[in-house]
């Protein structure tokens, strides 16, 4: 009986690792040992009898496959087992819970991690409802129910307590979770981040090595901590003193920095943890997965790489700095996580050039277990940290990504280096919708959500860091621009256009007070040119005028030295964001002592600008709540869709009729109709409309019907429309399953709103212009369900097109079909992809004229669930 590799590992309070997963029939004396060990008092609390009867057979019971109404998950701290959850099911949706945890290990959050994940595994079985008997003195048990976070009832008899918990995961529960992952993930990264002793495994004498720049820059450093080396060949190196291997050491270290050969490194992690070492960083690259995870889980270590720089600390009470980088990492406030060992180390080299530096930096390098997710749990609460820089490759889980980087962001700005961009990845797809969801518009919707600014490279990602330090945020997106030169400030004004940023209308008398300080020659309407004789004091006098004036929201202010004088230094910091273009500058940023960000371009400081302005609009959001729909049937839409998938258990195309059903089931407007299969039934069809109607083939592997031919418009008639049925008949053969018969739609603008599900960042809900537009412009706008209204928001008007079709249309009925559709998306995960093409608008009225949904079978999945990563598992 081991805790196995398939099983979850996670986090207690303390920080320790424990693997959790399912107990059988082999784990029955392990179970039985737990219970058998607890004291009286403990066994008393759990049975309600001091001695419970018939202990082997009730284990025997619940571990039992013979019994599908018991499960039971345990949990295990280096192979041994020191905590069960179980449920029984009473009836098709609610259980009865039990918990027993060991009583050493209780107060470390042992059992309200095991209720958690038995929430997710009930969930996933389809139990909405958990229900206990505690006795009223088990005044722990009761607040760990109390503590969960879930919706509960209690009931009070005779000494007795009835709790009764609704398994529906709210904000509130997920808020909980959150925070609790959150305090047990710092107490285990201190190890790595703020350990009090350190040990260089693979520390060489050799100065060209790994192992000796690592233990140098430790020395050079100042390390506070007691320092240890292991190399048998060696007594000492760069004075600390060498122990032959970690089990020589005289104190257990926190982190073991790993720098030995890749065939050895699964070995000094084995000693490590049988030594009781907490936490590894492996520089070593090239080493095998399998048998280095092994190790890890079975001591429960956390681990950052391999294949990494290294991790550092600039805090002064730690002073930590385990790279191989040339130069050492300034102190500063910005935290740096990144999978490229390159970009770690160009990011703190521009840094450190501006006077930047960084709270943190962890190289994550393959990243087996330490993630960006953990960083953001750690920075959120770091003091020291003011903005989280990152470098994601990957996401391991890309929900649980956006809800921790959007705490995070309200609190300090998140940016991320844009990567693997490329379209090469996308998939082939079926409908209009899914041909949008590539890689990169899926990885920007979810930064766009969740508050993350997105750059595209090191040199943009330091631009942005640069003002976020010196500069405030602007409150709109009106910009003024100052310039002694009236081509760059042309140049500055349409980069500002290009970004979305508006160039401010001037008021009169801001006019007016300009023109009273400037030559004749100059222009005082924004681009303001001063000209090129204007002093410093004249132009601080007309930056300030510029900031006074209420359609300013920002300034960007450019100047060159001329033979006449040069300007700059009359650039200041005032009230509102002031960005200062100086083309004579050294590198394309700088940090002056007067805290302007300059920059050497100015398209270069019309990008940061508008990054600024985001951020600021994304913080004047309300926080997400759910939208009221009122019209949903969630029942009759999941019957839908599991009829179908009964019948065609791999999933497909739903037809026509079905897809009116599920629509309709969430209130969405679709056009009806009838499905029907022969000339006799169209014409009745037809005249039961009392008007023309549309034909529509449904047949095998036709998926775009106006191009295959498959649609016909504007029948009336009883020999048109048998005609046209007939003649899709012949057209189709034996492919053809039937025909739709529907009422003529009115006609107006035309738009698409759709879905499609990605395995791991889930459904993307996707609209813009429809109809034949579809394929003639490439107009999309994107977000992530769950989406908060705000999203909806963005989404609305996230396409080119949109104030153009919103000038015309009212734009309510539209954001209520996406409100839907993003439900629908959320509560039907089966929905793999879906198309309303087109929806119709009308005046204040929407209708979808024509409707796809696809459905597939789906492995349930919980984002939230609290467990570390497993780099086999790709959520």
């Amino acid at each position: 009986m081991t805790a196995s590799l398939n099983a979850d590992r996670a986090l207690l309070a303390d920080g320790s690792v424990v693997a959790l997963r399912e107990l059988g029939p082999a784990d029955a004396d392990a179970l039985l040992v737990l219970h058998r060990d607890l004291p009286v008092g403990d066994r008393y609390l759990r049975f309600f009898s001091a001695a419970p009867r018939h202990l082997d057979e009730f284990v025997v019971r619940l571990t039992s496959p013979e019994e599908p109404l018991h499960v039971v998950i345990g949990a295990f701290a280096s192979d041994v087992l020191v905590g069960a959850a179980s449920y029984v099911l009473l009836d098709d949706d609610s259980a009865e819970v039990a918990l027993v945890v060991a009583h050493d290990r209780q107060s470390h959050g042992v059992g309200t991690l095991l209720l958690e994940h038995l929430v997710s595994v009930a969930r996933r079985r389809g139990v909405r409802r958990f229900r206990a008997e505690v006795l009223a003195v088990n005044s722990k048990m009761l607040r760990v129910f109390a503590d969960l976070g879930l919706v509960w009832t209690s009931t009070a008899d005779s000494g007795e307590v009835r709790i009764d918990l609704g398994l529906d995961p709210g904000e509130r529960y997920l808020e909980a979770v959150a925070d609790r992952e959150q305090a047990a993930d710092v107490a285990s990264l201190r190890a790595v981040l703020k350990p009090t002793s350190v040990v260089v495994v693979g520390a060489s004498r050799k100065p060209s090595s790994v192992g000796n720049a690592v233990l140098a820059n430790l020395v050079d450093g100042g390390f506070t901590g007691a320092l240890y080396a292991v190399n048998p060949h060696a007594r000492q190196i760069l004075g600390v003193q060498c122990h032959p291997t970690v089990t020589d050491l005289p104190e257990i270290p926190d982190l073991a920095v790993v720098c030995v050969p890749a065939e050895a490194v699964a070995q000094v992690a084995e000693d490590c943890g049988r030594r009781g070492v907490r936490a590894l960083v492996v520089i070593t690259s090239g080493v095998d997965p399998e048998s280095l995870l092994e190790v890890v889980r079975r001591h429960g270590m956390r681990m950052v790489g391999p294949n990494c720089v290294g991790v550092s600390n600039t805090d002064p009470d730690v002073r930590l700095d385990t790279t191989f980088t040339r130069d050492r990492t300034e102190p500063g406030g910005i935290g740096l996580v990144t999978q490229s060992g390159g970009v770690a180390i160009a990011a703190a080299e521009q840094l450190r050039r501006l006077g930047l530096g960084t709270s943190q930096l962890v190289s994550t390098g393959d990243k087996y277990d330490v993630s960006g997710n953990d960083l953001l749990l750690w920075w959120e609460r770091d003091e020291r940290t003011r903005a989280v820089a990152l470098y994601l490759e990957s996401f391991g889980n890309p929900r649980k990504f956006s809800r921790l980087a959007r705490r995070v962001a309200r609190r300090k700005p998140v940016l991320a280096i844009r990567a693997a961009s490329s379209e090469a990845g996308q998939r082939a797809a079926a409908s209009h919708t899914a041909s949008t969801a590539t890689p990169a518009v899926t990885r920007d919707a979810l930064f766009r959500q969740a508050g993350v600014i997105a750059v595209d490279g090191v040199g943009e990602m330091v631009d942005v860091l640069a003002a976020l330090h010196a500069t405030l945020l602007p409150s709109g997106r009106g910009v003024a621009v100052l310039g002694n030169a009236g081509g760059l400030g042309v140049l500055a004004a349409d980069a500002c256009v290009r970004h979305g940023l508006i160039i401010a209308d001037l008021g009169p008398g801001t006019v007016e007070a300009l023109t009273a300080q400037l030559p004749s020659t100059a222009s005082p309407h924004n681009p303001v040119d001063t000209t090129a004789v204007v002093d410093d004091a004249t132009f601080a006098r007309c930056l300030d005028l510029l900031v006074a004036d209420p359609a300013v929201d920002a300034v960007i202010a450019v100047t060159v030295p001329t033979a006449l004088g040069d300007p700059a230094g009359g650039i200041h910091p005032t009230v509102k964001p002031v960005l200062a273009v100086t083309a004579d500058q050294d590198g394309s940023v700088s940090l002056r002592e007067d805290a302007i960000a300059r920059y050497a371009e100015p398209a270069r400081a019309a990008a940061v600008l508008a990054a600024l302005v985001e951020r600021a609009s994304w913080l004047r959001r309300p926080s997400p709540e759910p939208a009221d729909l009122p019209s949903t049937d969630l029942t009759t839409a999941r019957a839908v869709v599991a009829a179908h998938l009964a019948t065609e258990p791999e999933g497909g195309w739903l037809g026509p009729d079905q897809v009116v059903r599920l629509l309709g089931a969430f209130g969405l407007p679709v056009l009806g109709g009838v499905l029907v299969r022969d000339a006799e039934s169209a014409v009745a069809a037809q005249r039961s409309f009392g008007g023309p109607v549309a034909l529509k083939a449904v047949a095998r592997g036709l998926l775009h019907k106006s191009k295959g031919g498959g649609v016909l418009l504007d029948l009336a008639g009883d020999d048109a429309v048998t005609y046209g049925f007939e003649s899709m008949r012949e057209r189709f053969g034996e492919q053809l399953h039937g025909v739709f018969v529907q009422p003529m739609a009115d006609r107006g603008r035309e738009l698409l709103v759709g879905v499609v599900t990605d395995p791991q960042f889930g459904p993307l809900v996707v609209t813009g212009l429809g109809g034949v537009d579809t394929d003639l412009v490439d107009d999309r706008a994107v977000a992530l369900a769950p989406m908060s209204e705000a999203d909806v928001d963005d989404l609305l008007h996230g396409f080119r097109a949109a104030p153009k079709v919103f000038a015309e249309h009212d734009d309510a009925a539209v954001r209520d079909v996406l409100l839907r559709v993003g439900r629908l998306a959320e509560l039907v995960p089966e929905v793999a992809e879906l198309d309303l093409n087109p929806l119709v608008l009308t005046g204040q009225r929407v209708l979808a004229v024509d409707a796809r949904v696809r459905v597939a079978p789906v492995e349930p999945a919980d984002p939230f669930l609290r467990r570390l990563r497993d780099p086999r598992r790709t959520s």
